[in-house]
């Protein structure tokens, strides 16, 4: 029998799931198959894995079989329809949807914060939000050293963290105000609203739908997610997420109380420079600064804009960017694939 792991991408015609096609072709897990599934919508479409054609099946529940890992990234719904599936066919699925974010039975991971979470999984893993990812991907290295109580972010977020849908509505508001026509917005903020705005030249203060506290879902779940990641329901989490008209790359200006008192921004530099997953981008003598367009493309955490709060004694200010494809969603959930193997969970 060969050695290796059979790997499914469900979603594999997506934003997110070219993603992950790429990234598996890159990994160094030792992978025998790779299974492409998608709606029936997109059954048929041919895509290239390694220079070999491979046909876009239908994701069924008997898709399954053989299958080791299931990338799922293909909407709530999906997942919550056929991960279990995959789960009763031996899979381990690990999922980009908010599905089993918050199941109490499911580990939602970041592997450089909370990887030895992966020994409680029960077959499905969840890959936490785009925003959520980068944020405890950089703070983590300061709570282990300082302590965290306190976290106010305000996120810049790309289109593309809304689909493909959303980056195609994006070139054409920006071409229908470039030539003064009106605008004619069918997606965001969220497709289902009852109401939508263009994105061009603009920025919308709502990512998902409003929920009774008057905090978007988007923000409820870096709320939720960062406590339930760190460990630590007592750390005050509040979030502002905002849709920019970037294309690919999140960008993030996190304020942080400690429990400590931080020395001198050198130290947290240093902390972070050393950190696994994150770069420091920060010397304001030289403009030099993280930027959404200098992080796509790449698989780590850039932070800058590093400071101390002038009034607050353990405050400090950061500015935190990342590809949210990469980071923020397939390079996270191959990650997670790849933690599995090293920790012996999975057999290969």
């Amino acid at each position: 029998m060969e050695n290796g792991l059979a790997v499914a991408i469900v979603g594999a015609t997506g934003a997110v799931g070219s993603q992950m096609l790429r990234l598996v072709e890159e990994t160094s897990l030792p992978i025998k198959q790779v299974k492409l599934l998608a709606s029936k919508r997109s059954a048929g479409v041919t895509l290239t894995y390694k220079g070999q054609p491979i046909t876009v099946e239908e994701a069924l529940p008997e898709s399954f079989e053989g299958i080791d890992i299931a990338l799922f990234s293909a909407g709530g719904s999906v997942s919550k329809q056929l991960a279990p599936e995959a789960v009763k066919r031996g899979a381990v699925v690990i999922d980009n949807t908010s599905a089993f974010r918050m199941d109490p039975n499911t580990p939602l991971v970041v592997p450089e914060v909370n990887e030895d979470s992966l020994k409680q999984h029960h077959g499905i893993i969840a890959n936490p939000n785009c925003s959520t990812i980068q944020m405890v991907t950089a703070l983590e290295p300061l709570r282990q050293a300082y302590g965290l109580k306190r976290i106010i972010v305000s996120t810049y977020q790309a289109v593309s963290g809304a689909g493909q849908s959303a980056i195609e509505e994006l070139k054409k508001e920006t071409l229908r105000a470039l030539n003064q026509e009106p605008p004619k917005p069918e997606i965001l903020p969220v497709k289902g609203a009852e109401k939508h705005y263009s994105i061009a030249f603009n920025a919308i203060p709502q990512i998902d739908v409003f929920q009774d506290n008057l905090f978007t879902f988007e923000e409820i779940k870096m709320i939720n997610e960062t406590k339930k990641i760190m460990g630590d329901d007592e750390i005050a989490v509040a979030a502002t997420c905002v849709r920019l008209p970037i294309i690919t790359g999140h960008a993030e200006s996190v304020y942080i109380e400690t429990n400590d008192i931080i020395p001198d921004v050198a130290t947290v530099r240093e902390i972070l420079a050393s950190a696994p997953g994150v770069t420091v981008a920060d010397d304001p003598s030289r403009q030099l600064y993280p930027m959404p367009i200098d992080a796509v493309g790449k698989k780590d955490v850039f932070v800058g804009r590093i400071r101390k709060d002038p009034d607050v004694e353990n405050g400090l200010h950061l500015w935190i960017v990342s590809d949210n494809l990469l980071k923020g969603a397939a390079w996270n959930s191959v990650q997670i694939a790849e933690s599995l193997v090293e920790l012996g969970l999975i057999r290969v």
